[in-house]
């Protein structure tokens, strides 16, 4: 049963011609612009804003999609249910990405609507506190008080699950480790998708001219910036130094043309060698954090579909586990 969850994928999807407009386009704009404005403070406040209204535009949502905003912990958010049937015991926590400076939850609902019906439960999207205001620190902090607080309305940790994606994944990851470094029971699975996962000065070599989003050199920076004054080598900060024993089964989904796909990689190694369950796919010219363009290009949507092949193994492998821990206690006793 593990090895139907421990393996490495790169669908064979032809690419569609979806996706390769959209690349063509962001490689123009996007990424120049990418460029321009990530380069003082003063300029990334500015993005963020300008994100943040954005942001204040509705999206239209299919109709089976209803929206409630809380707080968790502290932390505002929103409910995000999908579909029908949902078990309304069950949770998956979001991380939205953006860099730690723009995106909220409500940028994010392309994915988090999704995976309220891959996985047939609500998902709790939060706002975390973000850069150039907040630190990292801070925003780990958000993300561990979110998942204390939905422990403490009472759901079990194993009907709990984690994602993110880009600076998301680099928070779900670092939020695994604080969980588990805390002693604090762990939830069953997580899905990183495009995850950030080393902050550390080392320039960004691979795919520096193939990615079609994000111009390297700014994520340096960018990097650079948020860890001033940091060890960098902190797996809590950079999660590819991370000893991830005791980790819940983990699936990681890259883009094979991203700049960051080798941090995807380097996360999926490490944890296997500490005996986790990693599922990790690698899909061919897929853009960094794919599946928000899901309403648009084929192969966002089906990923989706992979997320719920491992989700429901990862169920199956906790199961068993579980099976097996009450008979050794059985037998001991």
């Amino acid at each position: 049963m593990r090895d139907e969850i421990d393996v490495d994928v790169c669908p064979g999807y032809p690419v569609s011609w979806q996706a390769s407009a959209l690349n063509a386009i962001m490689r123009g704009t996007v990424k120049p612009i990418s460029g321009l404005l990530l380069r003082s403070d003063l300029s990334v406040l500015a993005a963020s804003r300008l994100v943040a209204a954005a942001g204040r535009v509705p999206l239209r949502l299919p109709a089976h999609v209803s929206l409630v905003p809380d707080h968790a912990g502290g932390c505002p958010g929103e409910w995000v249910r999908a579909g029908h049937g949902l078990d309304e015991g069950k949770v998956l926590l979001y991380l939205h990405g953006g860099g730690y400076f723009v995106c909220s939850p409500a940028t994010h609902r392309p994915i988090t609507w999704r995976l309220s019906v891959t996985a047939r439960r609500p998902v709790l999207a939060v706002d975390y506190r973000q850069g150039p205001v907040h630190t990292l620190a801070e925003s780990l902090e958000d993300a561990v008080a979110a998942y204390l607080c939905l422990l403490e309305r009472g759901y079990d940790p194993a009907d709990v699950l984690v994602a993110g994606d880009s600076a998301g994944g680099h928070l779900t990851l670092a939020t695994l480790l604080a969980l588990r470094d805390r002693g604090v029971p762990l939830p069953a699975a997580a899905v990183c998708l495009s995850p950030w996962a080393d902050l550390t000065d080392a320039p960004r070599r691979v795919n520096r001219l193939l990615d079609p989003v994000i111009p390297a050199g700014r994520v340096d920076w960018l990097a650079r910036r948020w860890t001033s004054g940091l060890d960098t080598r902190d797996p809590l900060v950079s999660p590819v130094f991370g000893d991830y024993t005791g980790l819940p089964p983990m699936m990681i989904v890259t883009g094979s043309t991203e700049v960051l796909r080798d941090e995807g990689r380097r996360v999926a190694e490490r944890a296997r060698a500490a005996g986790v369950p990693v599922t990790y796919e690698e899909w061919r010219r897929m853009p960094h954090v794919f599946p928000i363009l899901a309403d648009v290009v084929p192969e966002a949507r089906k990923v989706f579909q992979h997320i719920s092949r491992f989700l429901a193994a990862a169920q199956r492998l906790t199961a068993r586990d579980v099976q097996g821990d009450a008979g050794d206690r059985t037998a001991a006793a």
